[in-house]
């Protein structure tokens, strides 16, 4: 995956737009009434309105001072967040899930920009968070991209956990909580959030949550999300690989992750129906947080 590649989804998400779409991510309508981009509607004057939207076609029709009244619009920007640690770092078939999800976060960027959206992103890597903050700029999307293709190509190169020492577990469950930190502060309320990720470890209470972890990030990750969500739209994109819901058909068959070396027979039913109900189990606290919370989760398979 380069950058170019991820470019050239530019393509694709203006292909994705329609110039009778609904409004633009970035302009939502406030219940709250005054001087905007929407008009209204006119009515009567009142003490206090601003003399500068009387309209006085209006006025002189009806012999009484009428105002225009406007809608006013909240700007909404979109932070585009990525996981690519070493649990995205697999795929059966088609693409490797990290591939697919900074494809995801791809399309999603240059749609919004296209409908004149500021963009930023939180890039979740194997030893860092890079963000960014949100700028109506290609420039800020391009930066948002080569952090992703750095990420991701890091992956390859990626010592192992044991060389390492700073995620716990192969899918490196405390990884998240380099990321709910930054993602409060940069967050604040208002903002449509995108994140992408397979979501391992994010339903998993930290073994040794950092000193900057907030209060209200509560027992997992993924409760902060659900906290988040109180004051911003967030959408969740669960990527995953046919191969993490069916173990392939019944023989024997070695794994390695690079350290540990198993072999299992997938003929085993009592196997099968355990290791499906592993997947079911994390897809299920997913939907019911993401049902509870007001989150908009979407599933998107490798294949």
């Amino acid at each position: 995956m380069s950058l170019n590649d991820l470019t050239r989804l530019r393509v694709r998400a203006a292909r994705g737009l329609s110039a009778a779409a609904a409004p633009r991510h970035g302009e939502r309508a406030a219940p709250i009434r005054g001087r905007g981009m929407d008009f209204d509607e006119v009515r009567p004057y009142q003490p206090g309105d601003d003399l500068r939207s009387i309209d006085w076609r209006v006025t002189a029709r009806k012999g009484k001072p009428h105002t225009k009244v406007f809608r006013e619009e909240r700007e909404r920007p979109t932070l585009v967040v990525v996981d690519q640690t070493r649990s995205m770092f697999f795929g059966s078939r088609g693409r490797l899930k990290s591939v697919l999800a900074a494809e995801i976060a791809a399309v999603t960027a240059w749609r919004a920009l296209a409908d004149q959206d500021r963009v930023g992103g939180l890039v979740l890597g194997h030893g860092a968070v890079r963000v960014f903050k949100p700028l109506r700029r290609e420039a800020a999307v391009l930066r948002v991209l080569a952090a992703l293709v750095e990420a991701n190509r890091a992956l390859s190169a990626a010592p192992r956990p044991a060389e390492r020492g700073d995620e716990t577990g192969p899918a490196g469950d405390d990884a998240w909580w380099r990321l709910v930190p930054p993602l409060l502060r940069i967050a604040g309320v208002n903002h449509r959030i995108v994140v992408v990720s397979d979501f391992l470890g994010a339903a998993a209470a930290p073994s040794d949550a950092p000193p900057d972890a907030p209060p209200d990030a509560q027992r997992t990750a993924l409760d902060a999300l659900a906290g988040i969500a109180r004051h911003n739209e967030v959408e969740l994109h669960f990527v995953h690989d046919p191969l993490e819901r069916d173990l392939p058909p019944a023989g024997r068959y070695h794994v390695t992750d690079a350290e540990r070396r198993q072999a299992f027979d997938s003929g085993d039913d009592a196997l099968r129906s355990t290791y499906r109900a592993l997947f079911t189990g994390h897809l299920r606290t997913l939907e019911q947080t993401a049902s509870r919370s007001g989150m908009r989760l979407t599933s998107v398979s490798t294949a």
